[in-house]
Protein backbone atom coordinates (compact mmCIF):
# COMPACT_ATOMS: atom_id res chain seq x y z
CA UNK A 1 0.00 0.00 0.00
CA UNK A 2 1.51 3.41 -0.84
CA UNK A 3 1.07 6.15 1.48
CA UNK A 4 2.33 10.20 1.10
CA UNK A 5 5.08 11.04 3.93
CA UNK A 6 6.51 14.24 4.99
CA UNK A 7 9.97 14.67 4.26
CA UNK A 8 12.53 17.14 5.78
CA UNK A 9 16.19 17.55 3.71
CA UNK A 10 18.78 19.71 5.58
CA UNK A 11 20.74 21.27 2.52
CA UNK A 12 24.27 22.25 3.01
CA UNK A 13 25.51 24.39 -0.43
CA UNK A 14 29.22 25.90 -0.45
CA UNK A 15 29.86 28.78 -2.60
CA UNK A 16 33.11 27.18 -4.31
CA UNK A 17 35.92 25.31 -3.37
CA UNK A 18 37.77 28.21 -2.34
CA UNK A 19 35.38 30.03 -0.46
CA UNK A 20 34.86 28.03 3.50
CA UNK A 21 31.12 29.81 3.01
CA UNK A 22 28.19 27.86 2.94
CA UNK A 23 24.52 28.28 2.65
CA UNK A 24 21.85 25.95 4.81
CA UNK A 25 18.43 25.38 4.14
CA UNK A 26 15.86 23.07 4.57
CA UNK A 27 13.36 21.64 1.63
CA UNK A 28 10.18 19.60 2.35
CA UNK A 29 9.01 17.33 -0.10
CA UNK A 30 5.53 15.47 -0.13
CA UNK A 31 6.40 11.38 -1.11
CA UNK A 32 4.38 8.64 -2.06
CA UNK A 33 6.25 5.78 -1.04
CA UNK A 34 5.63 2.00 -0.05
CA UNK A 35 7.65 2.47 3.06
CA UNK A 36 9.79 5.04 5.17
CA UNK A 37 12.34 3.88 4.38
CA UNK A 38 11.33 4.34 0.48
CA UNK A 39 10.48 7.85 1.18
CA UNK A 40 13.94 8.71 2.77
CA UNK A 41 15.87 7.43 -0.88
CA UNK A 42 13.31 9.21 -2.70
CA UNK A 43 13.49 12.38 -0.70
CA UNK A 44 17.78 12.05 -1.14
CA UNK A 45 17.29 11.58 -4.87
CA UNK A 46 15.08 14.49 -5.43
CA UNK A 47 17.57 16.77 -3.22
CA UNK A 48 20.43 16.08 -5.05
CA UNK A 49 18.58 17.34 -8.26
CA UNK A 50 17.08 19.86 -7.22
CA UNK A 51 20.87 21.38 -4.95
CA UNK A 52 22.97 19.63 -7.50
CA UNK A 53 26.16 21.65 -5.60
CA UNK A 54 25.09 20.47 -2.22
CA UNK A 55 28.20 18.85 -0.08
CA UNK A 56 25.82 17.38 3.15
CA UNK A 57 22.27 16.08 3.06
CA UNK A 58 20.13 15.44 5.95
CA UNK A 59 17.08 13.41 5.35
CA UNK A 60 14.38 12.93 8.09
CA UNK A 61 10.84 11.38 7.37
CA UNK A 62 8.82 13.92 9.71
CA UNK A 63 5.60 12.27 9.26
CA UNK A 64 3.01 9.86 7.68
CA UNK A 65 0.24 12.58 5.68
CA UNK A 66 -2.10 10.04 4.04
Amino acid sequence: MVHTYEVLVDIKEFADQMNNTCQNGTTRYEIDAESKEKADGMALVQARNDHPKGTEYDVRVTRLLR
